[in-house]
């Protein structure tokens, strides 16, 4: 699947810093792919530093679906490859449980 703009959400803004959710049903290894979002083709603004809660769904991305995984990511450069190229750390991975 290919990155969904209508699914990434600027949660807040702190600083020179911002947080963003993004909902997808591409794998957190699909997500830091460089190039993954790009700012310029996207028309988005993340930035060097910037924090992204990665929700993973399996069969749709709707309050109706199911949540695989969750993992944080760091945008760790933009722009290194072309002038909008965002590079994503690794998935730092959070615990997703239901006990009931």
């Amino acid at each position: 699947m290919a990155f969904d703009s209508t699914q990434l959400v600027l949660m807040s803004v702190g600083g020179q810093f911002q947080r963003w959710r993004y909902d997808t049903l591409d794998t957190h290894a699909t997500v830091d792919t460089l190039d993954y979002f790009n700012n310029l083709d996207d028309d988005q603004g993340i930035r060097a530093g910037d924090i992204m809660d990665v929700i993973v769904w399996t069969g749709a991305v709707s309050s109706t679906g199911t949540i695989s995984t969750y993992g944080t990511h760091i945008a760790m450069t933009v722009g290194s490859t072309d002038p909008g190229s965002v590079d994503m750390s690794t998935v730092t991975v959070n615990v997703v449980t239901n006990t009931d």
